[in-house]
């Protein structure tokens, strides 16, 4: 992990906190993270995606951020009831928080069948000055515990779950998983964000997998000690034995650091929010962790070495042998193509999804989830953010390394299709068993495709999470990195919209395609063979080409999954107006994919000011159809699915 860069002019905060901070100017902050909650989700998909929202919004918390925006990285063998059920828990908990979920990115995938998988990015702002971190700081300062009580829910969650392949018994580990209270999340939200507002607390940490163990291990892993009374601890089961008080899961609690004299104020805010508040041990300067129990000694470790002196293992690696170049598959007609790859269960409407999330509240929301990245405005300024999370498993499938970078460079095409600038990224890794040398491997392999491109975009990677241990019955998922990415728009007023009537519609970028690991191959072949090279010096160009001239486009939309047709129909659905376009005829032009393309639309005045990058001019904006398909053929294909569930 450390060959990905994590430092730069604008970050105030990189990998080893809750959450990632980097300087937005003008004061602003944005903390940011994408975490996983898979194998809770494949248990009980509407809790552990409920319970991975929870977690998340409390990461950005604990930095002093007040989130702004989720959005959720979805992977499922296809549409039914889990996958609605995962839905209904993300909508439960963002809705019920009052947080949007402006964007997302999901995908449907037979190798998702029995482990799927539920990834959760939060976004938040903060003062550029008061960044909070979870150290434990001086010796004598108070440990609190405060949010819901502590109950036997969720015992063994991170060891019975996330550390384990599933199997046939997946369905016994239910009580493995959360419960999450949404309406104690919003109140421990505004507890925690008062304490810092305030200046009550010298830092703040989450109690996510593992609970106490692992949340005070990490406040004292920088050579302070904690000494905890498990007494103190508020339960909710009078009965639970000290291992199990340490190790619960319990959702809704943090834990905050206070100077001994501002107890009385911690204790006067959590009791204004009706929520529990509990001295439960004090900060030493022994570096260990140690816990008692009715008087007695009940446990002893130095904190290092569940943190960062904890084993390291060098895990054998195989490499896969490399494919050969696929057989090409045989489609029918472009047009009835294009038709079925927009009714294909990758690319046809999330509107079915994202209406269950509440993506306004907040009022910051300029641009709605529907087309690449999302944008927030940074009120009282017409300043920006854009938001995006993305990544293909089946690419990555083909060759883990191609498919990394390729993930990298799509959220920050989506990004800077939506005007915004690159800042950083997030990533959430997820894979199987690294104890297999295959998926060592491809583990390995990813990393260095994804540092590869961070670099070649000079964008640092500032928090992510890896999640592993990904299979079912032995049988592993695709290596799936989904990149998260935060970029500033200067003017939310000239983020590209729609095309319009009259408008120039061009082509930028000239990458390699190839039908290998297509929505084509997949829709109509097997899905095998080399996923083309990628011109990194050209993908780092053709995003900033984006975001550079952003004010000057109507239309920008990044080319993905269908290839080249079907983005001009979902721009020309998106803005509900048709365009006569030169497209060419080749199977592979219209259909493949490969390295970064967007397709843009500006009025025809200002096509001499698309320079930099390659730009084919397509046609003119007009008229109701596109691709030689009626606009109204094309929406009941894409929209013509009678239920995604």
């Amino acid at each position: 992990m450390k060959q990905l860069p994590s430092s730069g002019p604008c970050v105030l905060q990189g990998p080893g906190e809750n959450a990632g901070v980097v300087d937005v100017g003008d004061g602003q902050a944005v903390a940011f993270k994408v975490e996983s909650h898979n194998h809770p989700s494949a248990v009980e998909p509407f809790q552990g995606a409920a319970t991975g929202v929870g977690g998340i919004l409390r990461d950005i918390v604990a930095m002093g951020a007040r989130p702004v925006a989720l959005l959720d990285g979805l992977r499922f063998g296809g549409p039914g009831w889990s996958f609605a059920r995962a839905v209904a828990g993300v909508g439960h908990y963002g809705n019920s928080v009052g947080v949007p979920t402006v964007g997302g990115d999901t995908v449907f995938d037979a190798a998702y069948d029995s482990n799927c998988l539920v990834n959760a990015m939060c976004v938040g702002l903060l003062p550029a000055d008061r960044v909070t971190r979870a150290g434990a700081g001086e010796a004598g300062n108070a440990v609190v515990l405060f949010g819901a009580s502590t109950g036997r829910d969720g015992i063994g969650g991170a060891s019975v779950l996330a550390s384990q392949e599933l199997g046939e018994a997946a369905a016994d580990k239910r009580p493995s998983v959360q419960i999450g209270d949404p309406f104690t999340g919003k109140k421990l939200i505004e507890a925690s964000l008062e304490l810092v507002e305030q200046g009550f607390v010298e830092s703040l940490q989450d109690l996510g997998a593992a609970g106490l163990a692992s949340s005070l291990a990490e406040m004292a892993r920088d050579g302070a000690g904690i000494d905890v009374e498990l007494d103190r601890v508020p339960l909710r089961e009078d009965d639970l034995e000290p291992w199990e008080i340490m190790i619960s899961e319990s959702q809704e609690r943090m834990v905050a650091v206070v100077a001994p004299h501002r107890m009385g104020e911690v204790e006067a805010v959590c009791r204004t929010r009706e929520l529990a508040c509990a001295r439960i041990g004090r900060v030493t300067d022994t570096g260990k962790l140690r816990c008692y129990h009715e008087g007695e000694l009940a446990g002893e470790i130095p904190a290092d070495l569940l943190t960062d002196a904890a084993p390291r293992y060098e895990v054998e690696r195989r490499p896969r042998t490399r494919a050969h170049s696929a057989h090409r598959p045989r489609g029918p007609a472009h047009t009835q193509a294009l038709l079925e790859l927009l009714a294909s269960p990758n690319v046809f409407s999330r509107r079915r999804v994202y209406e269950q999330y509440d993506h306004l509240v907040g009022s910051r929301t300029v641009r709605r989830p529907g087309i690449d990245a999302a944008v927030l405005r940074l009120r009282p300024s017409v300043r920006g953010l854009a938001v995006s999370l993305d990544g293909s498993g089946r690419k990555s499938a083909l060759d883990p390394r191609t498919g990394g970078a390729q993930a990298v460079f799509e959220a920050a095409r989506n990004v800077a299709c939506a005007g915004g600038q690159p800042l950083a990224f997030t990533d959430c890794l997820n894979l199987g068993n690294p104890e297999k040398p295959e998926v060592a491997w491809e583990l390995a392999e990813t990393i260095a495709g994804m540092a590869d491109a961070c670099k070649a975009l000079a964008t640092p990677v500032v928090s992510g999470n890896v999640s592993l241990y990904n299979e079912t019955d032995g049988i592993a998922i695709h290596p799936t990195p989904l990149v998260g990415c935060v970029g500033v728009v200067a003017d939310v007023r000239t983020v590209p919209r729609t095309w319009r009537e009259g408008d120039a519609v061009v082509l930028v970028g000239d990458p390699k395609l190839a039908l290998d690991g297509s929505e084509y191959q997949a829709l109509y072949g097997r899905v095998e063979g080399r996923l083309p090279a990628l011109d990194f010096a050209a993908e780092a160009k053709l995003v900033d080409f984006l975001w550079q001239l952003s004010p000057v486009l109507s239309l920008a939309h990044d080319v993905s999954e269908g290839g080249l047709a079907v983005c001009c129909a979902e721009a020309a659905l998106w803005s509900g107006v048709g365009a006569e376009l030169d497209l060419p005829a080749d199977t592979v032009a219209l259909f493949g994919e490969g390295g970064g393309q967007a397709v843009a639309s500006c009025a025809p005045e200002d096509v001499p000011k698309l320079r930099g990058v390659p730009v084919h001019l397509l046609g003119t904006v007009g008229g109701d159809t596109v691709c030689g398909v009626s606009l109204a053929d094309l929406r009941q294909a894409w929209e013509g699915i009678d239920s995604v569930f």
